[in-house]
C-alpha cells in the first residue's frame, strides 16, 4: 500500500477568490514505513501572498519572484502522486486548491479525485476526539509528536509531522527508515528480508540502562499508542 502525506502553502485562504498554491511538500509511506522519498517545491503563484498568509508561513513575494510555475512542475508532481492514496489534514483545502491549478492547466487533466484516493486526517480525529481541539499541533501534543521547529508552517516540514501523527493515530507502529532523507531505495544491496551477518569478532556492545524518567517517558507513551490504537507492541501481553 502506497501512501502520500501531502500539505500546501497558499497565497491566502479563499480558492474561491483566486488564491494560489505557493509551496507543496509531500513525503512517501509504503506499507506504514517512510520511504525517504519526497516531492518538494515552492511555485510562482503569478499573485500577491495575503499579509495574513505570510504571517503563517512566512514566504514572501520576492522569494518566489524566480520559482517556476505550476505548470512547470504539474507532470512532476502528478507522477509522485498518481494512484497513491493522500494522507491531508483538512483535505477539502487542499484539494481544492489542488483541482484549481489542475482546472487552470486545461488540457483534461481532471481532478486529484481521479488520480488519487483520499484520507482527511482531521476528519479522522474529530472521530476519536469529539469536543476536542483537533489541529495539527493539538495532535502532536496529544500523541507526543515532536513539533518545536514548527515555528512557521512549512509543507514539508508539516507533511513529515503529520506522517508521524497519522502512523501513531491509526496503529501507534511505525518502522524506521534507514535510508538518508530524499535517498531513493532502488538499487540497494540489502532489500526487504535480506539478511546482514554481524561479524563474530565485533567488540561487545555496551548495555545502557534507561533510568526513572526515561523509564516513566516510556510508560508514558505506551499509555499514548494505547489510547489511540487499543494496544502497543511493546505493551505487556495479557495472560491467557
Amino acid at each position: 500500500m502506497r501512501e502520500v502525506v501531502l500539505d500546501t502553502e497558499t497565497t491566502g485562504i479563499e480558492v474561491r477568490e483566486g488564491h494560489r498554491i505557493i509551496e507543496i511538500g509531500c513525503v512517501e509511506l509504503v506499507d506504514r514505513r517512510l520511504t525517504g522519498r519526497h516531492f518538494h517545491v515552492y511555485i510562482n503563484p503569478e499573485r500577491e501572498v495575503e499579509e495574513g498568509a505570510f504571517a503563517v508561513h512566512g514566504i514572501s513575494d520576492e522569494f518566489l519572484a524566480d520559482k517556476p510555475l505550476f505548470k512547470d512542475v504539474a507532470d512532476d508532481f502528478m507522477h509522485f502522486v498518481s494512484g497513491a492514496r493522500l494522507v491531508i489534514h483538512n483535505a477539502a483545502f487542499d484539494i481544492g486548491f489542488l483541482d484549481a491549478e489542475l482546472t487552470r492547466l486545461g488540457g483534461g487533466h481532471g481532478r486529484m479525485a481521479d488520480h488519487c484516493a483520499v484520507i482527511d486526517t482531521l476528519l479522522m480525529a474529530r472521530e476519536k476526539h469529539p469536543g476536542q481541539r483537533n489541529s495539527l499541533d493539538a495532535l502532536c501534543k496529544r500523541y507526543g509528536v515532536d513539533n518545536s521547529q514548527r515555528d512557521l508552517h512549512g509543507a514539508l516540514l508539516d507533511a513529515e509531522i503529520l506522517a508521524d501523527v497519522y502512523l501513531t493515530m491509526t496503529g501507534g507502529q511505525t518502522a524506521l527508515s534507514l535510508a538518508s532523507h530524499g535517498a531513493e531505495q532502488e538499487g540497494s544491496s540489502v532489500g526487504p528480508g535480506a539478511i546482514r551477518r554481524l561479524d563474530p569478532d565485533r567488540p561487545r556492545l555496551r548495555v545502557v540502562h534507561p533510568n526513572e524518567e526515561e523509564l516513566a517517558a516510556h510508560v508514558e507513551r505506551l499509555a499514548a499508542i494505547e489510547k489511540s490504537a487499543g494496544f502497543a507492541l511493546w505493551s505487556t501481553a495479557p495472560a491467557e
